[in-house]
């Protein structure tokens, strides 16, 4: 896909997210709008994908902040590996799409998130099996500013660079925002580039929101070093009221916002 259609693409992936959350009546928009062009970027442009998602050539994708799942369904959705209307099911018992990604559930999912930290370190886990066995399967997590507070996902980036793990791309998503407020006020983070690059990594600075900036940085490789993209991204991106709103991280909009969400983003 051209930036054109990766942009009319995410357009419409991220209606689908906030409808689905409304329907739901429960969900985390805020972080599901902030990291929604990685998705596309990568379902779309980047990973190479087979009409079976069970195909073993196929790349492989953690979303290790879990909660952020929407996206990800509706491109699960777009993509045919699950049925379109599972998308009016979101949260519901006995239906694909749950509250957190759930690879027994749900076809296309390499991977059970939710508990922060986790997906970042079964991805590592990933990229080392594919570098054991040869193989030139790539993978790609994304996490969240707020999950890498969490002391495993270090233990995760130290293992990535001691293993030389060059298969493995770890999208940082950069909002600035979490449940309890800004990244800054209850645990700062510091030079995140720097510390990236202290652990090992090769390190790229974006902005997360620029398909050109995207792709170009996906594009890169340094042999014998994992690959850190941090995304700076606004949360609740493309939402008017949800943008840079601290309490949009997990609240469903009622009816009229929703209507004005649709008109955000110019949906019907």
């Amino acid at each position: 896909m051209d930036k054109k259609q990766l942009q009319e693409k995410a357009r419409q992936i991220r209606l689908d997210a906030v409808e689905m959350i409304a329907k739901a009546g429960s969900g985390h928009p805020g972080g599901s709008l902030s990291a929604t062009d990685i998705m596309v970027a990568l379902y779309y442009s980047k990973m190479a994908l087979y009409e079976d998602p069970a195909d073993e050539r196929r790349d492989r994708f953690v979303l290790s902040k879990g909660h952020s799942n929407p996206p990800l369904y509706a491109i699960l959705a777009d993509k045919g590996y699950v049925p379109k209307e599972e998308m009016q099911y979101l949260r519901r018992l006995h239906h694909p799409f749950q509250g957190h990604p759930d690879s027994v559930k749900c076809p296309g999912i390499d991977c059970s998130t939710g508990s922060l930290g986790q997906g970042i370190s079964v991805a590592v886990g990933m990229a080392l099996g594919f570098k054991l066995k040869k193989k030139p399967n790539k993978v790609y997590a994304i996490v969240g500013d707020g999950e890498i507070q969490e002391g495993i996902c270090w233990e995760a980036f130290m293992a990535a660079a001691h293993y030389k793990l060059d298969g493995l791309t770890v999208f940082i998503d950069k909002n600035g925002l979490q449940i309890d407020g800004t990244t800054d006020e209850v645990m700062s983070l510091g030079d995140l580039k720097a510390k990236m690059e202290a652990f090992g990594f090769a390190v790229d600075v974006i902005d997360g929101h620029d398909f050109d900036q995207i792709l170009t940085a996906l594009d890169k490789f340094t042999e014998g070093k994992p690959h850190c993209i941090i995304a700076n991204t606004v949360k609740g991106k493309g939402v008017s009221f949800m943008e840079n709103a601290v309490g949009w991280h997990g609240k469903a909009p009622n009816a009229e916002q929703l209507e004005q969400a649709r008109k955000d983003l110019g949906g019907n």
